[in-house]
């Protein structure tokens, strides 16, 4: 099983690049690095995709095409979400 995770963010956000590295080894920890397909959304390339999940706020992160976190989740917070997502 496949997950995709998108991180939503706007270019030059540091919050963003130095919590990005983190999420995505924790995520393919989880997921496994072969199952888990990271994408990094430039809000202003992408501003429709972007509205159409229901982001108001940066950074977000989109699980799977929904909006899991509108603001980024600590490695704690991501843990849980995947594991309880696999378990499924």
């Amino acid at each position: 099983m496949s997950v995709t995770i998108e991180m939503i963010a706007a270019p030059g956000c540091k919050k963003c690049t130095t919590t990005q590295h983190t999420l995505r080894a924790l995520a393919a920890s989880i997921v496994g690095e072969n199952n888990l397909i990271w994408r990094e959304v430039n809000v202003i390339e992408e501003l429709d995709y972007a509205v159409s999940l229901g982001v108001l706020s940066l950074p977000a992160l989109a699980i799977d095409g929904s909006l899991a976190f509108p603001a980024l989740p600590s490695a704690r917070q991501l843990e849980a979400f995947l594991l309880n997502q696999c378990k499924s």
